[in-house]
């Protein structure tokens, strides 16, 4: 059975091939031979999907070696010694030559060092000089080390920031992925609308989401979301908080960042109330919606994020809020959060075809405020919004 019977979407070979073809370019100007990446999961772990279309799930570490001038050489769980000839023609590992096998597990210390004992070997026998690292901060340490100890000899260099520069501009094959995505979303929250009623617990609101993500088409994230009476903070909670019942007069916060389609990102979020709003939850929202568009007004190609994040700080005090402290705008892709991040420390430029989700938010004991939809920049600036929900508080009667 072939690939395509078990995988409802793929991203063409043609969009793999670019994506290669970019990196290998910029390898050659910087003489390196192979870059070396590994994900275990497919939240934060985008790399090995943008590299290979394939996720790494459950934390269980897959290990790619990007080769300069041949076929990738990836490292997986399977038996010891486990190794495969693919050559670049398997239909499922597309522009793989070899696959190699090895159980460890992040939760079992002293296998720490097999990947990278499974990869030196191929590593080695190709005389190697010089290697870039992916996100090399985040690789375990066990890995890392291991892999450096046995390739005495060899130069190794961060090559995040350049990589991150070609992944987060988004081809126009990308960019209708995530349009789907944002349609899923969509989809899922209308789904939360249609079935939210008073005595369901908060994981059920959830589940109501999840599961039309599910049946659309999404592989992986996270439906977040909690209940509360009208005048008590109603925030983000992750499923072992979604015991609480809600009950008639109650609101509920919700955000959906489900993948979509081929994987990619993008996130919703709303707040439901079972009967009338307060006036101070509608005031709430509304201002984060002002927030939003104030961002969006200053989202240009080649502007600076530091300057956007400190412009946005100086609306939210004038405006009588709490400066951001957290992370309110981010690019997303392959990664549920990926470059660039508006915020003091990002170093990259905007620039055109990035996909940017926007949810400023504040939150006191009685009010959590929040809006989130996701943009594309466009030459001239954002786009319209890629999500059809209406920016509005929703009131169930």
């Amino acid at each position: 059975m072939n690939a395509h019977d078990r995988i409802e979407n793929r991203i063409s070979d043609a969009e793999l091939a670019r994506r290669w073809h970019e990196v290998r370019a910029q390898m050659a100007s910087r003489d390196l031979d192979a870059i070396v990446m590994q994900n275990q999961n497919d939240w934060l772990g985008g790399y090995v999907k943008w590299f290979i279309d394939l996720p790494a799930t459950n934390g269980y570490p897959l290990t790619v070696a990007f080769h300069a001038d041949d076929e990738m050489t990836i490292v997986d769980m399977g038996p010891f010694d486990g190794r495969r000839g693919l050559h670049g023609v398997d239909d499922l590992r597309r522009g793989v030559g070899t696959v190699l096998t090895t159980p460890a597990f992040l939760s079992v210390d002293y296998t720490r060092g097999y990947h990278a004992e499974a990869l030196i070997p191929d590593l080695r026998r190709r005389g190697y000089r010089k290697i870039g690292m992916l996100a090399p901060g985040a690789l375990p340490h066990g890995f890392s080390t291991a892999l450096r100890d046995g390739l005495s000899g060899v130069e190794f260099e961060d090559a995040t920031d350049w990589v991150d520069e070609i992944k987060a501009v988004k081809s126009p094959e990308e960019v209708e992925w995530i349009r789907r995505v944002a349609g899923l979303q969509d989809e899922a929250f209308a789904a939360v609308l249609a079935h939210i009623r008073p005595g369901l617990r908060d994981h059920e609101i959830a589940a109501l989401a999840w599961t039309a993500a599910q049946r659309l088409g999404s592989e992986q994230g996270i439906t977040l979301g909690s209940s509360a009476p009208l005048g008590r903070r109603a925030g983000f909670l992750a499923r072992h908080q979604q015991s609480r019942r809600i009950a008639k007069g109650d609101h509920f916060s919700l955000l959906i960042e489900v993948n979509g389609p081929c994987g990619y990102y993008a996130e919703l979020a709303r707040t439901v109330v079972l009967g009338r709003a307060t006036s101070e939850l509608l005031e709430g929202f509304a201002a984060m919606a002002e927030a939003q568009a104030y961002t969006l007004s200053l989202l240009r190609p080649g502007a600076r994020c530091a300057e956007i994040a400190a412009a946005h700080d100086s609306w939210m005090v004038t405006h009588a809020l709490p400066r951001e402290k957290r992370l309110y705008c981010h690019g997303q892709g392959a990664d549920m959060v990926e470059r660039p991040l508006i915020r003091h420390d990002e170093t990259m430029r905007l620039r055109a075809n990035m996909n940017l989700a926007i949810h400023p938010s504040y939150e006191t004991d009685r009010l959590f405020s929040v809006i989130c939809d996701n943009y594309m920049l466009e030459e001239t600036g954002p786009s319209a919004c890629l999500h059809r929900t209406e920016k509005r508080v929703f009131e169930i009667e």
